[in-house]
């Protein structure tokens, strides 16, 4: 049966309800209490007390929340850090989804060649930010590279299993991060000619193509020669 790396649900947004006299003060808080902005927290006033009858101020119940999970943001932080290390015109956006794309003029520096430049990025980001590296993680885009990713990708699936079916035996493809491995394992996994499987540990993870059983071509017979007497 093909093997699936399906990409585990984005993390729950932590929320927290807080007295304050203001909104700003609310937001100070939970950036002190999370170690990020105050730019970055989403705040909505649940409850107002009035002390006095409003002649000395009010209290505010607030209930704040990051606007996305918290490893997620300070992964922004950091791509950005590194970014400006590296002299890179490149700037962070979060998408919805979870996905740090990466816009500006250095698109083609930072992806690389075959994209190893991203990877290495993300891979970096994954391990500072995110404690436990068997959930879901961070992915990066720039400059439309995963789509034409996927693409290369869903044709090489094609073509090593036409490899595999024609010497009867498995072929390894090079170390993929898991959202590559799972574009094979998906493009394959309804053929009725080969079986995927991931081996080894990351970042040295790569999917391994298989034939199955009564799958392997056949040699095409050898036509007769016709010998003159």
């Amino acid at each position: 049966m093909t093997h699936r790396e399906e990409q585990p649900p984005l993390p729950e947004i932590e929320s927290v309800i807080l007295e304050c006299s203001s909104i700003g003060a609310a937001r100070a808080r939970g950036a002190e209490m999370w170690g990020i902005t105050a730019d970055d927290i989403e705040a909505n006033v649940i409850a107002e007390d009035k002390k006095l009858f409003g002649i000395l101020g009010s209290n505010l119940k607030v209930e704040i929340r990051p606007f996305a999970p918290i490893s997620y943001i300070k992964s922004c932080y950091f791509v950005n850090e590194m970014l400006d290390r590296m002299d890179l015109d490149l700037v962070p956006e979060l998408t919805d989804d979870g996905m740090i794309n990466l816009v500006g003029e250095d698109v083609g520096v930072v992806i690389g060649r075959y994209g190893e430049t991203l990877k290495a990025l993300e891979y970096l980001t994954n391990l500072v930010c995110h404690e436990d590296m068997s959930t879901r993680r961070v992915r990066f885009d720039c400059g439309g590279y995963r789509d034409r990713r996927e693409r290369a990708l869903s044709r090489l699936a094609d073509s090593v299993a036409r490899e595999a079916v024609r010497k009867g035996g498995p072929v390894s493809l090079e170390p993929m991060s898991s959202w590559e491995r799972r574009i094979i394992h998906v493009a394959l996994r309804d053929s009725k000619d080969v079986e995927t499987r991931s081996i080894g540990e990351e970042p040295s993870r790569r999917v391994i193509v298989c034939p199955r059983d009564g799958a392997t071509s056949r040699p095409a017979p050898q036509r007769r020669r016709r010998h003159s007497y």
